[in-house]
């Protein structure tokens, strides 16, 4: 069985992800794979356009990816916009390395078009809200830090809204972000690009109706958004929840629906690459990450979790149920170990072939009882009031 951190398995009983190469991150973009509650209470606009004399804003919280986050800034220098009509807003969470002077250096539009701000260590949610009153863009263009747009991401976004957005209905656009490709391709890459392990893009991918359906507010991810700017003021920026990892996306989308019908419509033209690759204990981690983060979520946005989980994790009976589960499964979640990690050692291409996606299928299926395992053991330690575990750092697997 392979050797697993001490958080996965003694968590009841009482990483490392690689970055592209020089040369891969200076290839051409075009090279890299892609895969293919309450009443609604109607309101409308309530700044005038005036107020704002730049068409966009793009926020990036960052963290310590400074690497990323340059050639991030770099090639929203190179939009096909006029430099002058978008800014860039950066909020740095804690330390700040020495952001503005490295990312300065690749901005080619107006220097007052590039702000950078350090904040002390809070989360993004709150770096967000804190750049929020600077922002001079009509529409606030949403991005991570490790996101290689498009040319044309700026100008997707724009006209997006132009055609969806009202001044009583504003619309939440979700752009495409591809996985970057690292080599070697492993089968586990393949899975977080082609399933639903992290993101939903692949349910998109197949809906013949994907441009012209609401998606709902779980589809509304912040690592490449747009939302008119007065939507997102008027309901009173992003929830700031306890554990400050997770749900401010679901929860914003949610009271946008709520206050003004908002709907989440794909744009697959709003492209911006996604140059993060997981490693299996970084993907175990994020979601013991988000079931601990779950329950403050459902404490202070009742609602929208419910509607998000489909059960109301603030029921007594789900306490015991969690704790039943993780006891209980705590074996099959064991024995599921060492495969999903084997997932990394297997190369891309065993999923070629007819039989292709039905392997992919099989795999996924099987990965989910750990899945929700590690997910439910966060909800618990949250629960029962433990501080939420050290689950960073690299982890060694040994046969």
């Amino acid at each position: 069985m392979a050797q697993v951190p001490p958080w996965i398995w003694k968590i009841r009983s009482a990483r490392s992800t690689p970055w592209l190469s020089d040369a891969a991150r200076s290839a051409p973009l075009a090279k890299l794979a892609h895969s293919p509650g309450s009443s609604t209470r109607r309101a409308q606009r309530t700044d005038s356009p005036s107020v704002s004399h730049l068409e966009a804003t793009v926020l990036i919280p960052t963290c310590g990816r400074i690497d990323k986050l340059r050639e991030c800034v770099r090639l929203l220098s190179r939009q096909t916009i006029d430099p002058s009509q978008f800014e860039v807003l950066i909020g740095a969470d804690g330390l700040d390395l020495g952001v503005e002077h490295v990312v300065r250096e690749f901005w080619t539009g107006p220097g007052e078009n590039l702000v950078v701000r350090a904040f002390p260590k809070q989360g993004q949610a709150a770096v967000r809200n804190a750049l929020l009153p600077q922002v001079r863009g009509r529409t606030l263009i949403f991005l991570n830090d490790d996101m290689r747009p498009e040319h044309t991401l700026v100008s997707a976004h724009l006209e997006a809204q132009a055609q969806l957005s009202t001044d009583a209905q504003p619309t939440i656009v979700i752009g495409e972000s591809p996985w970057i490709v690292t080599e070697p391709d492993r089968l586990f890459d393949l899975m977080i690009r082609e399933t639903s392990m992290v993101f939903f893009y692949d349910q998109m991918h197949r809906a013949r109706n994907a441009t012209s359906r609401d998606w709902g507010f779980r589809h509304a991810w912040m690592l490449n958004l747009s939302i008119p700017t007065w939507a997102v003021r008027a309901v009173g920026g992003l929830s700031v929840f306890p554990s400050a990892y997770g749900f401010e996306d679901d929860d914003l989308a949610w009271r946008l629906h709520e206050q003004f019908g908002s709907q989440v419509r794909y744009r697959p033209d709003a492209v911006a690459w996604h140059d993060h690759r997981y490693e299996p204990m970084d993907y175990l981690a994020r979601e013991y990450r988000l079931g601990y983060a779950a329950l403050g979520f459902a404490r202070q946005s009742p609602q929208c979790a419910r509607a998000l989980f489909g059960r109301d994790l603030l029921d007594p009976a789900e306490r015991e149920y969690t704790r039943l589960f993780v006891e209980r499964e705590r074996v099959g979640a064991e024995r599921a170990m060492t495969p999903f990690c084997q997932l990394a050692n297997m190369p891309a291409t065993l999923a070629q072939g007819p039989f292709g996606e039905q392997l992919l299928s099989v795999c996924y299926s099987q990965h989910l009882l750990l899945k929700r395992w590690c997910w439910r053991s966060g909800l618990l330690d949250a629960f029962t009031g433990c501080e939420q575990r050290d689950v960073s750092g690299p982890f060694v697997l040994a046969a």
